[in-house]
């Protein structure tokens, strides 16, 4: 698993990456209420807004960690928003994302560097 200082996370898995959001972002999120998820078949840029979610406090994009083609929505969140704060690391992703650009992976941080990241906050 990688990460961005956006709080994003990306999991990769042969050329397809799952993208969701760190537990830090959904604990300082809050009640999520709300997720939209993208389109299958949106081409994204890494830095680009990807998704939207909204809490009880805010709402927030969610950037691409990387470049490439939808291939999958969570189409579950729109039902279970509660699902980003319950899992954020495993059963709360957005999206699948077809690898366009994989040495984009490089630009991000391991856990270790994410947790000491976290530590400057």
């Amino acid at each position: 698993m990688k990460f961005t200082k956006d709080h994003e996370w990306v999991e990769v898995a042969g050329d397809v990456a799952t993208v969701g959001i760190t537990a830090y972002a959904a604990e300082q999120l809050g009640d999520v209420v709300f997720v939209e998820t993208p389109d299958v078949g949106k081409a994204v840029k890494q830095g680009e807004a990807l998704a939207v979610v909204e809490s009880v406090k805010a709402a927030s994009d969610v950037y691409a960690p990387v470049s490439g083609e939808v291939v999958e929505a969570n189409a579950e969140l729109g039902d279970s928003p509660e699902t980003v704060n319950a899992l954020p690391e495993t059963g709360g992703w957005f999206a699948k994302i077809k690898l366009s650009n994989p040495a984009e992976l490089d630009a991000l941080m391991d856990r270790d560097a994410y947790e000491a990241f976290l530590s400057t906050l």
